[in-house]
């Protein structure tokens, strides 16, 4: 419609003047202009005789216009009017027709034939076009979209493997990405979490032999905590050194020494931890025990006594393997109030134990000889009916002014 209506328009208003004039060369080279136009099959200009004045197809200039046959559907809109026909060749056509006015009287009329067949054509060849960019878009589509899914999962899911691992406890875990993007940035900064973590469990698990388990638990949980500060509490002290180390260390090779010293830590380190104590520290081929701080266990005393039973025999034992040192450790336990906290400066610090009673349970391990344990008079009143014991004579240490009553313990009493 929109091709027959342009070509009208344009015939009407440039076949007025030539039409009137009868100038059939011009009225033609109108037409001609026509034939080239995608879709026209036909077009012709015939005067009110309906002789034809000019037509595509030479042959038929002067001839009578005929009415069309077989016309279907044959419509009228303002000043054109259209119908659709089939050729004699079945053609199907589309033909529309508009009387060409000057000052309003009629002088002919214009006929144009509008291929259908043609338009059919052309839309189908513009659907098969749509349909086949449309296809190609979503194929790119379909492949960028893929593409995309694989360059962002992939990194996505390795980022939550690595995650997993994290949460395993596997630190060493690397995530091996390399993007200048935000996921790049992201298994950088996982990376680094990583290092860091590993250094700090590392850190922790090197402290933690320092100063124990419980205690380190409690700094991680509490770091600001006040107790760190300075606390008093009720604890029993278990002081644990070797009878004739010097004269030992001075006969044998240092490597010998470093070896068979270390069982012996070995040994007093596990049976403290294993009975609830911590070990505050080794000072030289001594190891200073302490039951009730950090954490408190009303049953200190006990707690103690137990542990250096179970020392007792446990170094008797081993010391059959040719370990000489662990026949010679003197045990030494005494109970009483004593200051826990951080002790030390900026720049080295510790949790340790201080006050009279640790001072008292050191002097007293100068009384006990090789497999004994000796406890203070506090600890015997307070564990008499449940293990054997032997009275001493008291005894005069340093940093008190009268003799001290000391016992030795000989094991659990019989039922």
């Amino acid at each position: 419609m929109k091709i027959g209506m342009v070509s009208l328009n344009y015939f009407t208003n440039d076949a007025r003047i030539p039409l009137l004039e009868d100038n059939i060369l011009r009225l033609n080279t109108l037409i001609k202009e026509a034939s080239y136009v995608e879709g026209i099959l036909y077009a012709a200009i015939v005067d009110n005789d309906q002789r034809i004045k000019a037509h595509t197809d030479h042959n038929q200039i002067g001839e009578k216009f005929e009415p069309f046959d077989n016309v279907e559907n044959e419509t009228h809109e303002g000043k054109v009017t259209y119908f659709t026909y089939n050729d004699v060749a079945g053609k199907r056509l589309l033909s529309l027709t508009r009387a060409i006015l000057f000052k309003n009287k009629k002088l002919g009329e214009v006929h144009v034939g509008v291929s259908l067949d043609f338009i059919q054509q052309l839309f189908r060849e513009r659907t098969l076009s749509i349909i086949m960019l449309t296809s190609v878009v979503i194929f790119f589509g379909v492949l960028v979209a893929i593409w995309f899914g694989i360059h962002f999962t992939r990194p996505i899911s390795e980022l939550a493997k690595a995650t997993e691992e994290i949460s395993k406890g596997n630190y060493k875990y690397y995530v091996r990405l390399i993007r200048n993007d935000e996921l790049g940035n992201l298994a950088r900064a996982f990376n680094q979490m990583s290092r860091k973590l590993r250094l700090n469990t590392l850190m922790q698990k090197s402290f933690g032999k320092y100063v124990g388990a419980e205690v380190l638990e409690m700094i991680m949980a509490n770091p600001e905590s006040a107790w760190l500060k300075g606390h008093r509490n009720d604890a029993s002290i278990i002081f644990i050194d070797i009878r004739g180390f010097t004269a030992y260390s001075e006969a044998n090779e240092p490597e010998d020494i470093v070896e068979k010293l270390n069982d012996y830590f070995e040994i007093a380190t596990n049976i403290i931890l294993r009975h609830g104590g911590y070990v505050d520290k080794f000072i030289g081929d001594a190891v200073l025990g302490v039951f009730g701080v950090p954490v408190y266990h009303e049953d200190h005393m006990e707690l103690a006594v137990r542990a250096a039973l179970d020392m007792q025999r446990q170094l008797k034992e081993c010391s059959r393997n040719g370990n000489p040192l662990l026949a010679a450790v003197g045990i030494s336990i005494n109970a009483g109030v004593v200051v826990s906290g951080n002790i030390g400066s900026q720049v080295k610090m510790e949790y340790t134990v201080i006050g009279d009673s640790v001072n008292v349970a050191s002097r007293l391990n100068g009384l006990a000889g090789s497999g004994e344990i000796i406890i203070s008079k506090n600890i015997h009143d307070k564990l008499e009916g449940m293990i054997e014991m032997e009275a001493r004579r008291p005894q005069k240490i340093k940093g008190k002014s009268e003799p001290v009553e000391t016992f030795k313990v000989l094991g659990y009493k019989k039922a």
